[in-house]
C-alpha cells in the first residue's frame, strides 16, 4: 500500500512507517498531522486515482523534528564588471513519520 501526497507544493510518495523530510510546516515534535491532500491510493491491488485529490483518503503522520538543510551557495558574477552577487541559503524542513494511510 502506497500513496502520492502534495505537501509545500511538492508532490512525495509514502508508505506505512517512512520517515519523509517535506517543507517546513508548523507543529512541535510529536504533534500528529492529517494529510488530506492525496492525489493517488494504491490498496489491495486497487488504484484510486484523484481528480485532483481522493476523496476520502487521509495519511495521518507525526512530526519528529524540524532543522535546516544543507548550506547552498550561489555566486554569481559579470567579467570586467565589477559586478559580484553572493547568496547563501539554508532552506528549513520537518521530518515526519508516516503513521498510517486511510481511504480506498
Amino acid at each position: 500500500m502506497y500513496a502520492i501526497i502534495e505537501m509545500g507544493g511538492k508532490q512525495h510518495r509514502v508508505v506505512n512507517n517512512e520517515i519523509l523530510k517535506v517543507e517546513k510546516i508548523e507543529g512541535n515534535d510529536g504533534d500528529s498531522i492529517t494529510i488530506d491532500k492525496v492525489l493517488l491510493l494504491y490498496k489491495d491491488e486497487k488504484l484510486f486515482i484523484g481528480k485532483p485529490y481522493v476523496e476520502g483518503a487521509t495519511v495521518k503522520a507525526q512530526v519528529v523534528s524540524g532543522g535546516r538543510d544543507k548550506k547552498v551557495e550561489v555566486f554569481k558574477m559579470k567579467p570586467r564588471k565589477a559586478h559580484r552577487k553572493h547568496i547563501v541559503h539554508r532552506q528549513p524542513y520537518t521530518k515526519i513519520k508516516i503513521e498510517d494511510i486511510i481511504g480506498g
